[in-house]
């Protein structure tokens, strides 16, 4: 398995497992299924802006992808970035999510971020599980912020301090 940076050929595959988890978790809010176009203008954000995103692959198929996102649009935020971590169904478990997540702690560092931030569902232990194992540590609570599939979820803040950013960059 390799992990490398995502091409726009991997769109498709980036979409299937994005797709699935709005459908079928609550790793993500959103409701409705994204197309491809958005999903391209998503992957061309991230590029313009030197944000990671990476694709786990496996014999030429996508089985995994993660990514950070600005945390906040205000310019004091520059330098913390929320992550995300999406594996295909029958991958999980297998060790994906790791390697996604800690190539994307590496590109963070290298990229002079100082701190990142992850959301997650609190009944999603599998990620809380993965990013307390890459070093994240729990900092906060937000009760019943999330409403999907007929139920509120409470959504757990995790954050890693890196060692990057500069105060006057």
């Amino acid at each position: 398995m390799i992990v490398r940076a995502a091409a726009k050929a991997d769109l498709p595959g980036i979409l299937d497992i994005y797709n699935d988890a709005v459908l079928n978790t609550t790793a993500t809010a959103d409701y409705e299924v994204q197309s491809m176009t958005a999903r391209a203008e998503w992957l061309a954000t991230r590029q313009r802006l030197g944000l990671a995103v990476l694709v786990a692959e496996e014999e030429g198929q996508v089985v995994g992808w993660s990514s950070l996102s600005p945390y906040q649009p205000r310019y004091g935020y520059r330098f913390t970035a929320e992550d995300s971590v999406y594996i295909a169904a029958d991958w999980r478990g297998r060790g994906v999510g790791k390697l996604l997540l800690s190539a994307l702690v590496d590109e963070s560092r290298g990229a002079g971020l100082h701190s990142l931030i992850a959301k997650i569902d609190c009944q999603n232990t599998a990620s809380i599980r993965l990013h307390t194992g890459c070093g994240f540590e729990q900092v906060g609570l937000l009760k019943q912020v999330v409403y999907k599939f007929d139920r509120w979820l409470d959504v757990a803040y995790l954050q890693l301090m890196l060692d990057g950013g500069e105060p006057n960059g």
